[in-house]
């Protein structure tokens, strides 16, 4: 893909779309400073561990993680993040996770990044793509991956607890990748 990428948000806003460089590093813990500690609840790390933004920008040689950014006024708005086993059975499936800042939601940018991790997975010639998502708390995520014919490939009832100690359910959304399919 060529990057970067240039693109028009709702409300006319124009956005950046690249991948995440080592150089990111201020602006990637600004990022994570600015999410709310609701949404990192449900993150797979504690993006407040300063040795995590190390261990991220340490992964873009690996081959583990590939991370496209958003970038708005010189800041990282959101970031979609393909992450892929380089060994093992499940080598074939990628495992993805978006984060959007709540002033850039419902205004696409979750769309492209979503659009970019797709096509990144066909080129690195993965055959599905897996995103896990908590049931009443993301709920338009669901309905966004839905519309990109994700489906519900498992439901894991009472599987995570958010802050207060409720439980809630924890869906396997699936996409299967064909080969065929070109850049947009």
């Amino acid at each position: 893909m060529r990057y970067p990428k240039e693109c028009i948000l709702k409300e006319c806003e124009e956005a950046t779309i690249r991948p995440l460089e080592k150089s990111d590093e201020k602006l990637l813990r600004r990022f994570y400073e600015q999410t709310s500690e609701a949404d990192r609840w449900y993150l797979r790390s504690d993006v407040s561990d300063p040795h995590f933004i190390e261990k991220r920008l340490q992964s873009i040689d690996s081959g583990t993680a590939a991370s496209i950014v958003g970038i708005c006024h010189g800041a990282i708005i959101g970031i979609g993040t393909l992450f892929q086993r380089t060994f093992g059975a499940t080598r074939h499936i990628g495992q993805f996770r978006i984060i959007v800042l709540p002033a850039y939601r419902q205004k696409r940018l979750g769309t492209w990044l979503l659009l970019d991790l797709i096509q990144l997975s066909m080129d690195k010639g993965l055959e599905a793509l897996r995103t896990d998502l908590v049931v009443d708390v993301e709920d338009p995520a669901i309905e966004a991956v839905t519309k990109f014919d994700f489906f519900k490939e498992a439901t894991l009832q009472n599987y995570v607890k958010d802050p207060a100690g409720n439980y809630h359910d924890l869906v396997i959304m699936i996409k299967r990748l064909h080969r065929g399919w070109s850049d947009y």
